[in-house]
């Protein structure tokens, strides 16, 4: 039994590139806005942006904190970004 490849999402890339011209972000202000200039070099985010590289789920995790939208919102091809970013989404995380 083979390993099945995992499926990507075929508008990831396009959306990263939506959420940095729709914040009015360079590069590297997007880098410095996602926390992670210390972790990664700014052509990174040219990389998801061309689809050449896929981010970790930590990456699009930051993605959507600073767009203000659901990681689904990203992920998933069947949903499409609202048209002004950031988005309302607030992080709250696990309430006990």
């Amino acid at each position: 039994m083979g390993r099945k490849a995992r499926m990507k999402p075929e508008r990831l890339s396009e959306k990263l590139l939506q959420i940095r011209l729709a914040l009015g972000l360079s590069q590297s202000e997007l880098l410095r806005s996602l926390g992670l200039e210390d972790a990664m070099d700014y052509r990174r985010i040219s990389e998801f942006e061309r689809g050449t590289t896929e981010p970790h789920l930590s990456v699009v995790l930051q993605y959507a904190r600073v767009a203000g939208v659901h990681m689904e919102d990203i992920v998933d091809d069947e949903i499409d970004l609202p048209e002004k970013l950031p988005g309302n989404v607030k992080y709250q995380g696990i309430q006990t």
